[in-house]
């Protein structure tokens, strides 16, 4: 498998509403794709970063910049016997999994289209469709948290993500409590609390929570495991579980009972069933996160989300809940689930008249074509 040619895509995409979390608000979605050409065909891959270092200190101009300066010069023209290469010919440059993951999930479409195999199959999936839970951002008054809690119910979705912070985390979360009763229900900090907040973190206990995921910063694994012990909320770890080595000791240390899955922060999607089947073996559950991606990339999060130790409901909600437009045809949502794709390659086909108009800035990079920009 050899690579010809790439283009890196910068588009702007509008949301339907601004989406806040602790780290930050995003108005639009600031997306980087890649479209790799081999000797095999051509493939799509989606970049988890954001617009700005809120989540992760990759960002989308970052990762462009990465991708073309350091990772391409290690993949063009190179002979590889599959995608599942990719890591090792990148391994030299440190950092920057969602680059890598990028880059990676665009050759998996590549090669698994040229085979005719999904990436569902090609991961280990199990099951036909996934149950999907919704995100449900910081808002600016207790009515509208209760407004959008009340329309993903009512559009089906099974559990319910409260995005928290400190001061209004007891407030948030009775709220929901009180008005929609015994909905699955859990909160996500993005590492927004010290340890000092144990006793407010406490309090959550009596609201019945599936977990509190990410309640301290990243590189705090002797205060999650703090907190777990004493806290009846299990915790799950996010933005801390970085690798397979990273999720071991996580676990062993006793900082999480739960993990959350991103492909992205991880390095891409081999890497995560790496996590997955450690996760399976230990009796640690997992689930799929989300980073608001197009039609595309939940494709691949479906697939990875339908492994047999992906037992809790995942950020798998339909594009169109945060896309005022897509890149790809929709995928239905019935009764709270949505079907994991089973055509060849991530599994959807992406619409390039889309892609063309989002467009904002495209780079073409090749061996005999270093860098060609235009808008």
């Amino acid at each position: 498998m050899r690579l010809e040619r790439v283009e890196l895509r910068r588009l702007r995409l509008p949301l339907v509403a601004p989406f806040r979390a602790a780290t930050g608000a995003q108005a639009d979605r600031d997306l980087l794709l890649v479209r790799v050409t081999t000797d095999l065909g051509e493939g799509w891959g989606e970049c988890a970063a954001l617009g700005e270092p809120t989540y992760t200190s990759e960002y989308t101009e970052g990762v462009r910049h990465v991708i073309r300066a350091h990772l391409l010069p290690r993949l063009l023209g190179r002979e590889l016997r599959g995608a599942d290469e990719v890591a090792e010919a990148l391994r030299s440059i440190r950092g920057h999994p969602m680059a890598k993951a990028c880059l990676e999930m665009a050759f998996l479409d590549a090669e698994l289209r040229a085979r005719g195999e999904s990436l569902a199959r090609h991961l280990g999936a199990v099951r036909p469709t996934v149950e999907c839970g919704a995100a449900v951002g910081l808002q600016d008054s207790v009515d509208h948290l209760l407004e959008a809690c009340a329309r993903a119910l009512e559009a089906g979705y099974r559990r319910l993500k409260l995005k928290i912070e400190p001061g209004r985390e007891l407030e948030t979360v009775r709220a929901v409590r009180e008005c929609f009763g015994p909905v699955p229900l859990q909160v996500d900090a993005n590492g927004a609390y010290e340890l000092e907040d144990l006793d407010r973190l406490a309090r959550l206990d009596e609201f019945d929570l599936l977990m509190i995921e990410q309640p301290l910063a990243e590189d705090d694994l002797r205060g999650h495991a703090e907190l777990a012990r004493r806290l009846r909320t299990p915790i799950c770890l996010d933005e801390s579980i970085t690798s397979p080595r990273m999720a071991a000791a996580a676990i062993a240390a006793g900082a999480c009972s739960i993990i959350n899955l991103k492909a992205g922060r991880v390095g891409g999607y081999l890497e995560a069933r790496r996590i997955h089947d450690l996760c399976r073996a230990q009796g640690v559950p997992v689930w799929v996160g989300g980073m608001l991606e197009t039609g595309l990339g939940r494709a691949a999060n479906l697939a990875l989300a339908a492994l047999p130790g992906c037992t809790l409901p995942g950020d798998l909600s339909a594009p169109d809940r945060y896309l005022a437009r897509d890149l790809v045809d929709p995928l239905p949502m019935q009764d709270g689930r949505l079907p994991v794709p089973t055509q060849a390659g991530v599994g959807v086909s992406v619409h390039e008249e889309a892609v063309r108009e989002l467009t904002v800035d495209l780079e073409v990079v090749a061996p005999e074509r270093p860098m060609l920009r235009r808008p």
